[in-house]
């Protein structure tokens, strides 16, 4: 598909720049066929049924924007995929003035090696020395907040919890499972009280996210891959349910895609541990889930495109309309939508 037919206008002082406090204070926009209304994320138990199983991601945020030297030029390095115990890919800012054999201080006694270059700037990086790469980072290391929040403002002290869900315990991504920063004790205590199931999966979340679809056509996106597990036990679980009768609702788009990266053909979900690189666009048949809570994506982003699919196109356009218009916030700190296909 033209990849122009994922866009829309946003006016700038719609993205947000913080959470909303507290967090399932936020406002939630439900989708449901094509029927849309205002509602409050405080109101999830009562716009799920009993039986229902939300599943999060429990990934967890590294400070893995890094700002650094080689000689007299500066150079900046976003982490976005683990390579090994110490090599990690990365994309870098000014990636012309770092060759191959070239090493960068990040400061703090941090090193790194530039052992490959890549494409539209990405490198794969060495961390020298015998410390865990999680100790440099945290002594380096910067939360990775997104390029519509960074420009607009410096990180932080204060982004270090709140770009952190209350499920992050698998150290790994660089950037947050944003849909789920908006549950809270309290509101998983509703949840339970309805009869609603939580499940747990892990997807790292990779810089790739934020990377602009350049090409005309959807054909011509290549995505990058993520590394996610799913366990037996979960798997089991999640398809009990479904036997039952309860829909499978995924909190952000990296759960749905690593659920239907890990559903066959016919439905049943099986353990799962590896990359995955799934692109979901207008026409895929989804397998796993039956709705989906998320925030609210860029224009012409593969993750606009992914919702487009579950509820159809002009659907989603007539819902952005609405959230434009009734003044939601967007992006990563915004509000949040339920999406719930007939």
């Amino acid at each position: 598909m033209r990849v122009d037919l994922f866009d829309f206008d946003l006016p700038p002082e719609r993205i947000a720049l913080r959470p909303a406090r507290p967090r399932d204070s936020a406002r939630l926009l439900l989708v449901e066929g094509s029927a849309i209304s205002d509602r409050q994320v405080l109101d999830l138990p009562d716009l799920l049924r009993p039986g229902d199983v939300l599943v999060f991601n429990d990934t967890k945020v590294i400070p893995a924007q890094l700002e650094g030297r080689r000689g007299e030029a500066s150079i900046g390095a976003t982490l976005h995929k683990r390579e090994g115990s110490r090599e990690w890919r990365a994309f870098l800012r000014n990636a012309k003035r770092a060759r191959i054999g070239d090493t960068i201080d990040f400061g703090e006694a941090v090193q790194a090696l530039v052992l490959e270059k890549g494409e539209e700037g990405s490198a794969l990086l060495r961390f020298a020395g015998d410390e865990p790469v999680e100790l440099l980072l945290e002594r380096a290391g910067r939360m990775p907040l997104p390029p519509y929040i960074a420009s607009k403002r410096p990180t932080d002290d204060q982004d270090r919890s709140d770009y952190q869900t209350m499920f992050a315990q698998e150290e790994g991504a660089v950037a947050a499972p944003t849909a789920a920063l908006h549950f809270t004790p309290r509101l998983l205590e509703a949840l339970d009280a309805r009869g609603i199931g939580c499940e747990t999966l892990t997807l790292h979340v990779g810089a790739g996210t934020f990377l602009p679809v350049k090409a005309e056509d959807t054909a011509g996106h290549k995505m990058h891959a993520e590394w996610g597990r799913i366990d037996q036990q979960t798997a089991d679980r999640l398809n009990a349910a479904r036997v039952s009768g309860g829909r499978l609702i995924a909190v952000g788009t990296t759960s749905l895609r690593l659920l239907e990266s890990a559903t066959g053909d016919d439905g049943v979900i099986r353990p799962f541990e590896g990359d995955t690189a799934i692109f979901i666009t207008p026409g895929y048949r989804f397998k796993a889930i039956d709705g989906l809570v998320t925030n609210f994506h860029l224009p012409r982003s593969t993750l606009f495109m992914l919702v487009s699919a579950l509820m159809g196109l002009d659907v989603m356009k007539a819902a952005y309309a609405h959230a434009i218009a009734a003044r939601y916030r967007f992006y990563s700190y915004g509000d949040a939508s339920l999406l719930l296909p007939r």
